[in-house]
């Protein structure tokens, strides 16, 4: 199991620490420095800043909202990052969420599944240089009876495969994510419910195209919070987990309250939900169980995050990502070498 990193936002007062942990990540051996986007910073920005000044660690989108580019900008876009880069760039694509969607960009959040299939056919198709044609639901290339013609990208990307990760919650998105994607970005895991909530759909995704899961990376993001409280530590987090399972989504469509059902706390996500949407924001963060939290997050000592790790490992994960908690740089990057040193402890390397 190897080690990455997630930024997270950038512009939330952090930027330079932001950089000095990805460094630091790099110095370390860290796999991968992710970077996420909603409607503040955008995500290649962040990515090229930090791959400009790191050497060895790859970085990645997590994620690019589809909703917010057309395919060939995506396309370019990873074309360019990975020339740039040093053949350094994974490609993570997502479909946001309702209220993003149609809120911000102004694009109907329908058939979420069917337009993550066709976006990724021509990403690839389109980083393959080949010219580019598409007949879909969703995307026609060119369009029809106008002066459009079949354009091959001019950029030649580092590497001839550019991996592509999808983030995916939902059963029915896991299961194509499996099947049409190199890697998976999960939020929330819980290494107990991993295999119900996650995997097995992964691997029936990847069955239906004909392969195992040998070279498919499943990677999920964790808070890291080193210390001996444990208690004291998850309550860090419960903001964080009360926004997602109560206010990411409406009442009707939230795929992390959903989520939060599927791994046995129904009762609780509801309770989170109805006191998140009624302004109630210090009540939903109260209602979240401690063990929600610390199931889905890595706290305590090296060695209680080296038992967690094995777990993970044993799970399936083949890319754990941190976010290093801390109030200040130096918090987090002792954050950082002690993941390090609890991987090692934890024999999953």
């Amino acid at each position: 199991m190897r080690l990455g990193i997630n930024l997270g936002y950038w512009g939330a007062g952090m930027d330079s620490d932001n950089l000095a942990v990805a460094q630091e990540a790099d110095r370390l051996g860290y796999d991968v420095c992710w970077a996420a986007e909603a409607y503040g910073s955008d995500a290649p920005t962040v990515l090229s800043w930090v791959a400009a000044q790191t050497e060895r660690i790859d970085v990645g989108s997590a994620i690019l909202q589809i909703p917010a580019r057309q395919p060939a900008m995506t396309a370019m876009t990873a074309a360019t990052l990975d020339s740039l880069s040093g053949g350094r760039f994974r490609l993570g694509l997502g479909v946001s969420g309702p209220q993003v969607s149609e809120g911000w960009y102004g694009v109907k959040f329908d058939k979420p599944l069917a337009r993550t299939r066709e976006y990724v056919e021509i990403v690839r198709k389109a980083m393959a240089r080949e010219r580019l044609t598409y007949e879909g639901e969703h995307w026609t290339l060119p369009l029809p009876d106008g002066p459009g013609k079949p354009i091959k990208l001019t950029v030649h990307p580092q590497r001839e495969h550019i991996p592509v990760y999808i983030a995916a919650i939902g059963p029915k998105n896991l299961e194509q994510t499996g099947e049409i994607a190199d890697g998976a970005l999960l939020i929330f895991p819980s290494a107990d419910h991993l295999e119900e909530t996650a995997l097995k759909h992964l691997r029936a995704g990847r069955e239906k195209a004909g392969r195992t899961m040998d070279g498919f990376d499943v990677c999920p993001t964790l808070p890291l919070a080193i210390g001996d409280d444990v208690t004291g530590l998850a309550d860090m987090f419960r903001p964080y987990t009360a926004l997602y399972v109560g206010g990411m989504g409406s009442r009707k469509q939230n795929f992390y309250n959903q989520l939060a059902q599927r791994m046995g706390y129904e009762k609780e996500a509801a309770e989170i939900q109805d006191k998140y949407l009624s302004g109630d924001k210090a009540g939903a963060a109260a209602a979240v169980p401690h063990q929600l939290i610390d199931q889905t997050a890595l706290l305590g000592s090296v060695e209680r995050i080296a038992d967690r790790m094995a777990a993970y490992a044993a799970a399936g994960v083949t890319t754990l990502t941190l976010s290093p908690a801390g109030f200040t740089l130096d918090e987090r990057i002792a954050a950082l070498r002690a993941g390090t040193e609890a991987l090692e402890l934890s024999g999953a390397a």
